[in-house]
């Protein structure tokens, strides 16, 4: 039985002419910004204009480009060489905002003819602005093309044994060249206006119980931690803390820093320029004693077992797959509509 598996992600310029229509695509997203596509539209074009130049020179730090895609095909060859002795699997990357886009990939999809597709959204926990926008958009231009076949979504794995199992690894690996133990573990994950989480997305609460599970697993006393988000991006109010305040905060108390991109599967800007490069001199400027970051999952042995352990998992709730059921205030959550 052939059954094809889609990875979704938000992608990212593949050079400097493509970081503006790149941020125009990302912030044209109804589930970015709320609004009538008649107000949208301008609203995103003007947004991408003026953020462009500052966006290009972030990407001017890591070669003039986002490596997200190429990451994200070795994370779907790993996995489809994982899943090959369980069956005829094929494993197709769609981005969000760039290349390749689900217009261009469905076609293919077609050619392969599975009998099932399996979604598959590499953002760890839900929210309606990543997982939701991809799932949505798939599921769309299905409708359109009138393309009826049998599918299976995974929703989130926030608590999925492995996932968890190779944060604990990589984590671990890192600790063992920290200099002492006054430092301070700070789980760093995007962050969500305020507003959509008011709203019942469930995102935050469930980063918070992958970093309790990892903790949980870590079995390391006393081991000091805290959870922020980073990347805040308009004048709204965000989910707090902020991973810069935190950084800023535990560099003046002169403790060492050792940064977890909880919610990041691969590495883009967030990771090589926001945490790398921009909060490391952050915490060197106000004091801190060490900076170091935990390596994204990528390929990582443990990650790609659970990737292909989901794929295999039978449906939990209607035809979703999910590691962990959302309380009901959390409207926003698929599983919660069935």
């Amino acid at each position: 039985m052939k059954k094809a598996v889609i990875l979704f992600n938000l992608g990212g310029p593949d050079k400097l002419e493509s970081v503006e229509p790149f941020l125009f695509n990302l912030f044209n997203d109804p589930a970015i910004i709320s609004i009538p596509s008649i107000f949208r539209y301008p609203l995103a074009k003007f947004i991408s204009k003026r953020r462009a130049p500052i966006a290009k020179n972030i990407y001017k730090e890591i070669g003039n480009k986002s490596p997200i895609l190429e990451l994200t095909q070795d994370q779907a060859r790993s996995l489809e060489n994982s899943l090959s002795e369980k069956g005829e699997y094929k494993c197709f990357v769609i981005m969000r905002c760039w290349h390749p886009r689900a217009s261009d990939v469905i076609t293919k999809v077609k050619e392969y003819n599975p009998e099932e597709i399996i979604l598959l959204p590499l953002y760890p926990q839900y929210s309606a602005s990543t997982s939701g926008s991809s799932i949505s958009e798939w599921n769309d231009l299905c409708k359109k093309e009138n393309y009826k076949i049998k599918t299976k979504t995974i929703c989130c794995y926030p608590t999925e044994s492995n996932f968890i199992a190779s944060h604990v690894s990589l984590i671990k690996k890192t600790l063992q060249h920290v200099e002492n133990n006054n430092f301070k573990l700070i789980f760093s994950a995007h962050g969500l206006p305020e507003s959509k989480i008011k709203k019942g997305d469930p995102y935050q609460w469930q980063v918070e119980q992958t970093v309790k599970e990892i903790m949980s697993k870590l079995q390391t006393e006393n081991l000091d931690y805290t959870i922020s988000y980073q990347s805040r991006v308009g004048p709204m109010k965000w989910i707090g803390p902020s991973t810069d305040s935190e950084i800023i905060k535990y560099s003046k108390e002169k403790k060492g820093v050792v940064i977890v991109p909880v919610a990041f599967v691969s590495d883009h800007s967030e990771t090589l320029v926001e945490l790398d490069i921009e909060y490391k001199k952050l915490a060197e400027k106000n004091g801190c004693s060490f900076y170091k970051r935990v390596p994204a999952l990528g390929i990582e042995e443990y990650f790609i077992k659970g990737l292909a352990e989901l794929v295999l998992r039978p449906q939990t709730r209607g035809d979703f797959v999910s590691s962990i059921m959302c309380p009901n205030k959390f409207v926003k959550c698929p599983c919660l509509e069935l």
